[in-house]
């Protein structure tokens, strides 16, 4: 019996904020998955190990955790005014599916460094000691990102002393702005608050009527209050990952809110959906041990946030759901601003199950609706290992 040898794609293991993912360049895909399509799909799954009915993603390089089932692909950027274009893909663990629907604001963080290293930025925009400004085009939700990126002698600086709760280690600091972050969705079209308002009634049969703040910015996001749903929002992962009554609950609230923003048309349609909307639920402060074993004092924060990523709950935050909170504590009356304390603000600092997180927006209505022309948060990013990926030769 014959066999298909292996083949050899050129790529890059990066970690980016709290996420891993593995970047490739789109010229040094196989011809067949450098467009979209089921080729380009069937490779990535195969690069991460899934679908994987163990969970596990060991014949792969995921590593079987929403944080770290990820990819990305970047190019010369063809638009005006930036540098790179930014794919992300989103590979779900136990279904034969990569997720095209949203953005990673965690690997976003290591876009402008692998863009300068594979030489997908302009030299002379690149200075020899300083801060290179890289103009990131997210393709997925057609928006833009501004990466500062940190250089030293010519090349990307990647150690430095900057410390990121979720993160072990310490990096050099890589300050991001989400450029016009709202309504999201590809296109760039609809509104920051899908339905109008800043807090509805969420119905969802089965599970109750809940308050909740739905918005798009960042990312699609579902805000419910913390004591609604039985927590405190000092949670962290194992209370609710261990729980499948929970989980199951959280996915029922998730369905019924894509339905609510206009995300999807039938309800089934968010098994395929699994990256995007993220739910999350918010607390007013309170004293908590996070889960590296810091104490975490309610003085040290404006409110608590526990957020849901692919089916669990999140060991962080992801970094496009920060903007979320950030944004929608800019807004007096959203769920997110009330827990806060209610009062205007341009940034806030939240705790999550890590430790805590700072992002800045600001916020504004024009003509009766709201907008937000940027939100600002720092996060570091990291080579952790270069050269190839192998794959079978006719796993796509």
């Amino acid at each position: 019996m014959a066999h298909v040898p292996q083949i050899k794609i050129p790529a890059t293991y990066m970690r980016g904020g709290t996420s891993k993912g593995v970047f490739f360049s789109l010229k040094d895909l196989p011809e067949s998955a450098q467009v979209p399509g089921a080729a380009r799909d069937a490779l990535l799954l195969r690069v991460i190990g899934s679908p994987d009915p163990y969970d596990k993603q060991i014949d792969g390089m995921g590593g079987a955790t929403s944080s770290t089932s990820k990819t990305v692909i970047l190019a010369k950027s063809t638009r005006a005014d930036h540098d790179v274009d930014y794919l992300f893909g989103q590979v779900s663990i136990d279904k034969p599916f990569v997720d095209w629907s949203g953005n990673c604001g965690n690997l976003s963080a290591a876009v402008g460094s692998f863009a300068i290293s594979a030489g997908l930025v302009d030299a002379a925009r690149v200075p020899h000691n300083g801060v290179a400004v890289v103009r990131v085009w997210q393709a997925n939700i057609g928006k833009t990102i501004i990466a500062h990126v940190p250089i030293t002698d010519g090349a990307v600086q990647e150690t430095g002393d900057f410390e990121l709760d979720g993160v072990t280690f310490p990096a050099a600091e890589v300050q991001l702005e989400f450029m016009d972050p709202a309504a999201e969705e590809e296109g760039g079209g609809g509104s920051m608050f899908p339905t109008g308002n800043l807090v509805d009634d969420l119905e969802v049969p089965g599970v109750g009527t809940f308050k909740a703040t739905l918005i798009n910015a960042g990312i699609p996001t579902i805000f419910i209050n913390a004591q609604d749903l039985g927590y405190t929002g000092t949670e962290l992962q194992g209370a609710i990952n261990s729980d499948p009554k929970a989980l199951a609950m959280f996915e029922t609230i998730r369905a019924h809110g894509a339905l609510r923003m206009g995300l999807i048309k039938h309800l089934d349609e968010a098994a395929q959906r699994q990256h995007t909307p993220k739910v999350a639920f918010v607390a007013r402060p309170a004293d908590y041990v996070a889960s590296s074993g810091k104490a975490i004092k309610a003085g040290d924060v404006d409110l608590l946030v526990r957020a849901l990523s692919m089916g669990k709950l999140h060991h962080a935050m992801m970094g496009t759901a920060a903007v979320a909170i950030g944004t929608a504590a800019a807004i007096s009356g959203t769920l997110v601003n009330v827990a806060a304390g209610g009062v205007e603000r341009n940034a806030v600092r939240f705790g999550h199950p890590s430790g805590t997180l700072r992002v800045g927006a600001e916020a504004s209505q024009v003509d009766g609706e709201w907008v937000v022309k940027k939100a600002i948060m720092s996060r570091s990013a990291r080579v952790l290992m270069e050269g190839f990926v192998r794959v079978p030769g006719d796993a796509f």
